[in-house]
């Protein structure tokens, strides 16, 4: 089968948000950084290409200056087990970023990366009978990190 592996553009600082990256997540390395040489377009010595991989999943990160930005239109979902593990991954991510205009579990990281820092039993929440997936969507409306044990509580009514 195919890999399909993410490829992040950044202005200059892919090595840094690899490191950053790869610091929060247990099973995840750098794995390679490929830097400019004498024929640029970047300075030579600073990060071209940074391969690596976070929980298995493998990116790419490329140093390819300020033409492209991130926004929300794509991001990356952590599929957490317990509210420490939702607590953890919200607050390591969103450190630096932009946590004003987020809601229902997403963030923006320091470097303009979206993600969504979910319970596993989410999608559960989300259907089945329709008065309990409107009162847990409710609730999931009215916050920005997301808290386990009220959406259960809303969802049981």
């Amino acid at each position: 089968m195919p890999n399909i592996t993410p490829f992040l553009w950044f202005d200059n600082n892919a090595e840094e948000a690899a490191q950053f990256y790869t610091s929060i997540f247990k099973n995840s390395r750098m794995r390679d950084v490929r830097r400019y040489g004498d024929g640029g377009p970047g300075p030579k010595g600073t990060a071209m290409t940074v391969s690596f991989s976070l929980e298995g999943q493998e990116f790419t990160a490329l140093n390819g200056g300020p033409l492209f930005k991130f926004n929300e239109s794509i991001s990356f979902v952590v599929h957490c087990k317990t509210q420490e593990e939702v607590d953890y991954f919200w607050d390591k991510l969103s450190e630096g970023g932009d946590k004003k205009a987020q809601q229902c579990g997403w963030l923006t990281d320091k470097y303009g990366a979206s993600w969504q820092v979910v319970p596993r039993g989410m999608a559960e929440m989300m259907t089945g009978d329709p008065q309990k997936v409107q009162r847990a969507f409710k609730a999931m409306l009215q916050m920005k990190k997301l808290d386990i044990a009220e959406l259960k509580r809303a969802y049981a009514g």
